[in-house]
């Protein structure tokens, strides 16, 4: 117990907040790496899984390529990304390290989309004459786009959090609390540290929940809610049939 009431201590101390170690630049560091880390992989995911998706060719190689991302260790790949970049290139080998680990995330939501579209509404489109890029952008794409925000949800959330690794080689983020509190023995620092990065990725995932919740399209929101409720039951007896 005294030990989370140093933590917070610690935490409210003023001098934490200021200068170039202060917690606000560590903060942004951890932000930077996530948002370019996310926006890179995504670049690469997204366009694959809807190809993927749209054509329905290629889905065994793009699972078997997320298993095989999903099982790399990231400290490790840091570390031999860092060896094989140079010391001079640390920010570029942890960004390599980052988009890694955002890929299958991001290209499984982005096909897994397009996979949960009743076919039917595909051939309908197809029937009153649009062109597969139509299709594309026009049916695909706005009712895939739940699952895609899923996806970046669930990559932010890794990225943000392996992130702190990034300390390990002298780029900053919140885990330069943490390994130099484990280094000084200041377990209340390192404490006041992961008390941070989980406060942040409860953060973002709330405010990415809600963007999950307004990309469902509105039709897709009616026809869950009539079948959640039901149809309406008439009220009273019912009437007598016609003679």
């Amino acid at each position: 117990m005294n030990l989370l009431a140093d933590a917070f201590a610690w935490l409210s101390a003023p001098e934490q907040w200021s200068g170039p170690n202060g917690l606000q630049h560590l903060l942004a560091q951890q932000l930077y790496y996530t948002a370019i880390a996310v926006a890179i992989a995504a670049v690469i995911a997204v366009p694959a899984g809807w190809a993927i998706g749209h054509t329905g060719r290629g889905k065994e190689i793009a699972v078997a390529f997320a298993g095989a991302a999903r099982a790399v260790p990231s400290f490790g790949l840091l570390v031999l990304l860092v060896l094989l970049f140079g010391v001079l290139h640390k920010p570029e080998a942890a960004t390599v390290t980052f988009v890694i680990l955002a890929i299958p995330s991001l290209l499984a939501g982005a096909y897994a989309g397009f996979e949960a579209i009743d076919r039917r509404v595909v051939d309908a489109a197809r029937a009153v004459g649009m062109t597969e890029a139509q299709i594309l952008w026009r049916v695909e794409v706005p009712l895939g786009l739940p699952l895609l925000v899923g996806g970046f949800r669930s990559a932010v959330l890794q990225v943000v959090a392996t992130v702190t690794i990034a300390a390990y080689v002298n780029l900053g983020g919140l885990g330069l609390p943490i390994i130099t509190g484990l280094s000084l023995r200041r377990y209340e620092v390192v404490l006041g540290g992961a008390v941070l990065v989980a406060l942040l990725a409860l953060v973002l995932d709330a405010l990415l929940a809600l963007a999950q919740r307004a990309a469902v399209p509105r039709g897709m929101l009616a026809a869950q809610g009539q079948h959640v409720t039901g149809p309406r039951r008439r009220l009273g007896p019912d009437p007598e049939p016609a003679t």
